[in-house]
């Protein structure tokens, strides 16, 4: 569903009825939701506040937090981190991770923090107006 006044940046799967899996338009064409703009930019950012991780731990913390309904392929990650760092949300430099492998560390920003506070207030009152059409329509 696409609401008024926004658009779609990536799609979701539903390959199976408890997953949803972002993915990117190169694949087949199959019954899809639309996440609504901003949603894994704001997800990324959350993610981020706890402090500087590489693409890989980014996309394993959403799998991990969501309980496995949320699972962030890199088609749709490594995208969206560099809009993030092109819009001075977040900054990226190389390091080795944790099994030695050379890797970027993404780290919110001072803007990134004040637009993970807007698009958190946003998703909230988003989130809140669909609620109230499940439960009162």
């Amino acid at each position: 569903m696409i609401l008024p006044g926004t658009r779609a940046i990536d799609s979701v799967d539903i390959r199976h009825h408890d997953r949803i899996v972002s993915t990117s338009d190169t694949r087949a064409k199959r019954p899809s939701l639309d996440l609504l703009q901003g949603t894994l930019d704001l997800l990324i950012l959350r993610t981020l506040e706890n402090g500087p991780q590489h693409g890989w731990a980014i996309s394993e913390r959403i799998q991990q937090i969501s309980e496995d309904v949320l699972q962030v392929n890199q088609g749709s990650l490594y995208p969206a981190l560099h809009r993030l760092e092109r819009q001075g949300a977040v900054r990226a430099e190389w390091g080795t991770s944790d099994l030695g492998k050379r890797a970027r560390f993404y780290d919110l920003t001072a803007a990134g923090r004040r637009l993970l506070d807007a698009e958190t207030v946003q998703w909230q009152r988003m989130s809140g107006a669909i609620d109230r059409v499940l439960r009162l329509a």
